[in-house]
């Protein structure tokens, strides 16, 4: 039944935004929580001060309202979203609260610091920087290991990886790229660029680097290696030069506040952005059939 539905949900979704232009998330990406165990370079929501743990309660009202948006798919995230806890409920507690709303599939995104060999997540998104050199500058001594021997002992069938290339990391991406199709463990990687939210800007990627770095994963993709990106999305995110459709995706954050569509919006990044579902999402709405199968093998 749930797979059913999931099929008939997608056509139906792409035909009343696409072909009647309503603006209806498909996803929702949930922040439960700003603790976390790392302090990474990159990051402006972690608050190991003071952080913020949503309530069971309050996951459960934001899970309902996205649900009625339209959304049929959730990514809870953090600070680290392993770390949340309340009485006896843990992170697989949220699991099993999405499917019972009527989620179609709930994607854990974790810095793998710590074990998740247990997760009953649908899918896993594990943040990785680059090679261990890379990574553990940006995130931490021996963050690299511990990734990967929480990845290797997951047990998990859909465990994938994603980097998001900065002015440190980018000349690692093709060793990253290998590590990821050399992993027993690893499924796929995506490929993202730092998006300079305040704070962060100097680890902004120019432009033309940028643009170096999308042909070398292009060619990495056709090559063979395990790039959930698409090509058409790739190319799309050289100049940004199209038009946004990042609805497709409402965010809500740890503080409660809502945003329909990509946060960086609000801050005035997009001429910026190194959100790769920015291209991924316009080439589907303009009918690019590579993104499309790379969308549906994502959602299979």
């Amino acid at each position: 039944m749930k797979q059913l539905k999931q099929l008939l949900y997608l056509p139906t979704w792409f035909i009343k935004t696409r072909i009647f232009g309503k603006k209806i998330p498909m996803q929702t990406v949930l922040f439960i929580n700003d603790l976390c165990n790392l302090t990474c370079k990159h990051c402006t929501i972690y608050n190991n001060k003071t952080p913020i743990t949503k309530s069971y309660q309050q996951i459960r009202e934001e899970l309902i309202y996205s649900y009625n948006l339209g959304s049929r798919y959730v990514d809870l995230e953090g600070g680290e979203p392993t770390l949340w806890k309340e009485a006896d409920k843990n992170f697989n507690s949220l699991v099993r609260l999405a499917k019972e709303i009527g989620f179609f599939s709930v994607t854990l995104t974790t810095n793998a610091f710590l074990p998740f060999n247990d997760s009953e997540s649908d899918s896993i998104w594990v943040s990785l920087d680059g090679n261990r050199e890379y990574h553990d500058q940006i995130r931490g001594k021996n963050s690299f290991d511990r990734l990967d021997e929480n990845i290797r002992n997951s047990g998990h069938p859909r465990v994938s990886v994603n980097m998001v290339v900065n002015s440190i990391n980018y000349s690692s991406v093709a060793e990253t790229i290998q590590f990821a199709k050399d992993h027993p463990n690893i499924k796929s990687i995506s490929i993202n660029f730092h998006t300079p939210f305040k704070g962060t800007e100097h680890l902004f990627l120019p432009f033309e680097q940028r643009n170096e770095v999308i042909d070398l994963v292009i060619k990495m993709k056709k090559s063979g290696y395990p790039i959930m990106n698409s090509v058409s999305g790739l190319k799309a995110m050289k100049d940004l030069n199209f038009k946004k459709v990042c609805w497709v995706t409402n965010f809500i954050m740890v503080d409660a506040t809502k945003y329909a569509e990509c946060q960086g919006k609000a801050f005035d990044l997009c001429d910026s952005c190194g959100f790769c579902m920015a291209g991924e999402m316009h080439s589907v709405f303009s009918f690019k059939l590579d993104t499309i199968f790379a969308g549906l093998k994502l959602r299979g």
